[in-house]
C-alpha cells in the first residue's frame, strides 16, 4: 500500500512559478477563484459566497494533508506570493497507487502556460516523491483546454461516463484521463 508523507511542506518551483502551501493568508484569492463563473463552469460545485467559506476549504485541506490524504499547491509567481491558481492531488487510492489530480488558475492568468509549467514539477512529485503508479483526472468533455493540457501532458483518455455528476439539476458527462508512471518520463513536458 502507498505510504506517503507531506512534511515538510514540499515547496516546488519552477522556471517562473513557486508552488507552495496554500495559507489562510489566500482566502480572498481562493474566495476569487471558487467564486468566478469561468472557473467554475466545469467544477460541478456551488460557487462560494464568502471569505469564511474559503477559510473553511483551506482548513479542509491542511486536514487533508496532516492526514496524509491530499496535498495541493498555491500556484504564485516568483517575487510574489498571491495565489493565482491550485493545484494538487486528491482522492488519493492508496492501495492501488493512484491518485486523481486537480487543478484551478485565474482567468487572467490562463493561456500563458502557467499550469502547463506547474504540472511538470507536481507530476514529477506524484510519481518520484510519492510513487504513485497512476495519475488521473476526471474533466467536462466540453473543457477543451483542460483536455488539451491533460494530453500535452501525455495523459490520455481511459473512460466517459454519461450523466454520472449530478448538480444544479443537472446531469452532467465525464471524461477520464490517465498517465501510469511507465508512460511519465517520456510525456511529461515543460
Amino acid at each position: 500500500m502507498l505510504e506517503v508523507t507531506f512534511l515538510p511542506f514540499p515547496l516546488l518551483y519552477t522556471q517562473r512559478l513557486v508552488l507552495r502551501q496554500i495559507t489562510r493568508q489566500d482566502a480572498k484569492e481562493i474566495l476569487n477563484l471558487r467564486s468566478n463563473d469561468l472557473v467554475m463552469q466545469f467544477i460541478g460545485r456551488p460557487k462560494m459566497t464568502s471569505v469564511q467559506e474559503a477559510e473553511s476549504w483551506i482548513e479542509k485541506f491542511d486536514i487533508s494533508l496532516a492526514q496524509q490524504e491530499g496535498i495541493n499547491w498555491a500556484i504564485s509567481l516568483k517575487g510574489n506570493n498571491t495565489l493565482l491558481g491550485t493545484i494538487g492531488f486528491w482522492r488519493l487510492e492508496k492501495e492501488h497507487f493512484r491518485a486523481e489530480i486537480g487543478y484551478l488558475l485565474n482567468p487572467d492568468f490562463q493561456g500563458k502556460g502557467i499550469m502547463n509549467e506547474a504540472f511538470e514539477p507536481v507530476l514529477n512529485y506524484g510519481f518520484e516523491k510519492m510513487k504513485l503508479h497512476s495519475i488521473m483526472a476526471n474533466v467536462y468533455p466540453e473543457n477543451k483546454s483542460s483536455i488539451r493540457l491533460l494530453e500535452k501532458n501525455g495523459f490520455q483518455q481511459e473512460g466517459y461516463f454519461r450523466e454520472n455528476y449530478f448538480h444544479d439539476g443537472v446531469f452532467t458527462d465525464t471524461s477520464v484521463f490517465s498517465l501510469v508512471m511507465d508512460n511519465a518520463d517520456q510525456n511529461i513536458t515543460n
